[in-house]
């Protein structure tokens, strides 16, 4: 399981590093995964660098193929700030990466779930017991996979963990090389409609599967720039509502994936965007711990150390 950590401090040669020319007050290098679904209509629209060029800050985008690359690249200063799932945070502070929470969208548990083939013979979470489970090292669904276990009876020894990106997964997943798979949204819904699998678990009632902004932990001193980014993330999570098929439609042309696929996401997700509250904190102090007593991180954290609060908010 140590490996899981020693991995996190090690992805390092997939990192763009770029832009340390430019001070902090006149860019904002973004962190951006296909799968997400707000930042990608934001960097589409163009509305961003427009009202960023206006205050002498140039926008770049940087795109990672998951949230620990992503909080990685955070952490040596190729970017200023990113959106991941609940887990990579915990791997990245573990890590001692230099980060704060900014905000988090409210808790969607339905768009990550367990699944398996259809005509796979495992009908619970039970039978995974001495099977091959799929999923991407140190993502949100690890949670997902570690409390499900723990909800069946089963120890995360119990099972053998296969490590794998989403699209190398995916074709294991069809293969039949795993035996269970462990994904989020867009890509469960997509293996859903395309491939007919069917759900084991997903999270409600398990976990929130909270979505958190980060940024390097200097950059928390641009709050100008800031509220201008929150400002456009909420007026795109007020169209990822009311539009689930427009904004599918735009996001699949910048994805690949199936319009059906990113619509069902979307109804799934629940897209509310605000800074941390208590009870945010203390659900990610729950996850820490958590992986401090699996050894998955080598020491017990702190979260609400790392978790900006602005002054008119506190």
């Amino acid at each position: 399981m140590k490996r899981i950590f020693r991995s996190f401090i090690t992805i390092v040669s997939i990192i763009p590093i770029l832009g340390f020319g430019a001070s902090k007050t006149e860019q904002l290098r973004i962190g951006y995964q296909k799968s997400d679904p707000g930042f990608v209509l934001i960097k589409d629209s163009g509305k961003l660098e427009k009202r960023l060029e206006k205050i002498g800050v140039k926008v770049t985008w940087i795109e990672f193929p998951a949230g620990p690359q992503l909080l990685e690249g955070l952490n040596v200063g190729s970017i200023d700030l990113g959106t991941v799932g609940e887990t990579p945070p915990i791997f990245a502070q573990a890590a001692n990466a230099k980060i704060k929470y900014i905000a988090y969208k409210t808790a969607f548990p339905k768009s990550e779930a367990i699944i398996v083939q259809e005509s796979s013979p495992i009908k619970t979470v039970a039978d995974l017991k001495g099977k091959k489970v799929a999923l991407n090292k140190g993502s949100n669904v690890h949670y997902l996979l570690v409390k499900a276990l723990e909800e069946a009876g089963l120890k995360y020894s119990d099972i053998i963990p296969t490590f794998l990106p989403p699209a190398d997964a995916r074709a294991a997943f069809e293969k039949g090389s795993v035996d269970a798979w462990v994904i989020w949204d867009p890509f469960y819904a997509a293996a859903e409609l395309k491939i007919g699998a069917k759900k084991l678990r997903d999270g409600e009632g398990l976990v929130n599967n909270y979505q958190f902004y980060l940024v390097e932990e200097s950059y928390t001193k641009n709050k100008e720039v800031l509220d201008i980014v929150f400002d456009e993330i909420k007026t795109v999570d007020d169209y990822l509502t009311k539009e689930p098929l427009k904004t599918a439609e735009i996001l699949s042309k910048v994805n690949g994936l199936e319009v059906e696929a990113l619509e069902l996401s979307h109804k799934r997700a629940v897209f509310q965007t605000q800074y941390l509250t208590p009870k945010v904190i203390n659900d990610q102090q729950d996850i820490a711990d958590t992986f401090y007593d699996l050894k998955l991180i080598p020491k017990k954290l702190d979260i609400k150390s790392v978790v900006w609060i602005p002054e008119n908010n506190k």
